[in-house]
């Protein structure tokens, strides 16, 4: 199975780097990124899965609309992007299903930060996606966490997913900075080696992000960003068809395990 998922938050990201940006900014920056995600979706005619926080889904209706339209599921990504309680669990499921009609089961914490799972459970959420199982320096290292999915505290934990050998992440960053040849070739090593892969981006990504004065990021952060992120993700999803992966929700994926 390929699962693909997107992030769909509010755009702050900025002020990690000494940037400031209008809230205005961060939700028209990344509801364009989601409407690009969700037509190359439609183009190849697969199903993917939206961690959303609650602000975006709030300024964003037109966008949880599309998703529950076109098939796709929705989860949390808790209620702000940038501020955390143990009660935004809760809260921020019931509230995007009250505002996309949709059962949230799923959760993933902004930035793949750690959060109690018996908190996760209490929520009443069956899997959470929260685990990048790599080092980067500066942010985790889970190099002690399975690769695969495991159970704990009654929810499924579904890291990203990373290579066989080495540990070399699949998530964005990688995406942008990896020759596709590459990129894929990790893809087929780590889809044969687990079956499944699991991967997720940003809508934010969809926009030039190269413009150092306004965002302030570096280089291996806004290279093939905009454009050149919308060509290189319409020829992996064309891929995903072309190797005749299943591509599905995340849902259906951990629906399935015993």
């Amino acid at each position: 199975m390929f699962l693909l998922s997107f992030d769909i938050e509010e755009f702050d990201m900025p002020f990690e780097y000494g940037k400031n940006i209008s809230f205005e900014d961060q939700i028209t920056i990344s509801v364009t990124g989601t409407r690009i995600i969700l037509d190359l979706l439609a183009k190849h005619n697969l199903k993917a899965t939206f961690f959303s926080t609650v602000v975006f889904a709030q300024n964003a209706p037109e966008i949880i609309l599309r998703i529950k339209n076109e098939g796709h599921e929705l989860a949390s990504h808790t209620y702000y992007h940038s501020k955390f309680e143990v009660a935004h669990l809760l809260s921020s499921k019931l509230e995007l299903q009250k505002l996309s009609g949709l059962p949230v089961n799923g959760f993933r914490m902004p930035r793949m930060m750690p959060v109690p799972e018996s908190e996760i459970a209490a929520a009443g959420y069956t899997y959470n996606s929260s685990i990048n199982p790599t080092w980067l320096p500066g942010r985790y290292n889970n190099l002690h966490v399975s690769r695969t999915y495991f159970k704990l505290e009654n929810v499924w934990q579904l890291p990203a997913s990373v290579s066989p050998m080495f540990r070399i992440p699949l998530f964005w960053l990688s995406f942008h900075n990896f020759p596709l040849a590459i990129y894929k070739y990790l893809i087929k090593r780590t889809y044969k080696k687990d079956g499944y892969v699991n991967i997720y981006f940003h809508p934010w990504e969809f926009s030039d992000l190269t413009d150092t004065e306004r965002f302030g990021f570096p280089g291996y952060v806004s290279k093939n960003s905009g454009k050149a992120m919308e060509k290189r993700m319409d020829d992996l999803m064309s891929w995903i068809t072309s190797q005749k992966y299943k591509c599905e929700t995340i849902n259906t994926f951990m629906s399935g395990l015993k």
